[in-house]
């Protein structure tokens, strides 16, 4: 029962953090992300999809990358797993969580995707991302082959923790994070 009592204390105090920074910072954030794909795409001929998340309140928004990536999105089913589906151009709809997702065709495959780029309230240095408990990304990533495709949080620097954050044993690190001041991949 700790784990959960530290977790929730974690997620008010990171909530109330993000909720201070400004528009500039987003953006700066959003600004590195295309810094680092940039960087990654020079590399390879031919990359996949880029997965990211439709944002919330104070998230970060990369949703600009589809001017020239080809993007994914998620789609929780069922309150249970969470799949990606390519962001076409078909009206998104609600998913069971009530967050707008692509609800089209077969969902992508840990093949089709080269990163994935998730929100957090907070990651430490240790590469622990806290989000917002349903835990669906670590869901994901407990199958090895999702593992295995990068994952990077998106976050301001503010809500990067200076002590690590609770890790309960279903937690699993990320790839690495960009703030607006530091690409840690």
């Amino acid at each position: 029962m700790k784990i959960f009592e530290n977790k929730k204390l974690e997620r008010d105090k990171f909530r109330k953090l993000r909720e201070e920074i400004s528009l500039n910072q987003r953006e700066n954030v959003e600004k590195n992300v295309r810094l680092y794909i940039d960087s990654i795409v020079k590399g390879y001929k031919h990359i996949g999809y880029i997965a990211i998340y439709w944002p919330l309140k104070n998230e970060v928004d990369i949703r600009s990358l589809k001017e020239k990536f080809t993007l994914a999105l998620p789609r929780c089913k069922d309150k249970e797993e969470l799949l990606f589906y390519p962001w076409d151009e078909k009206p998104l709809t609600k998913d069971s969580e009530g967050i707008l997702s692509p609800n089209n065709s077969s969902a992508l495959s840990h093949l089709q995707i080269s990163m994935i780029f998730v929100p957090c309230l907070a990651v430490d240095k240790k590469l622990i991302r806290l989000g917002y408990g349903g835990g669906y990304f670590d869901k994901l990533r407990r199958n090895n082959d999702w593992r295995n495709v990068p994952c990077i949080g998106v976050l301001t620097s503010n809500c990067v923790s200076t002590v690590p954050l609770t890790k309960a044993e279903w937690d699993i690190p990320l790839s690495g994070f960009i703030t607006e001041k530091e690409i840690f991949v």
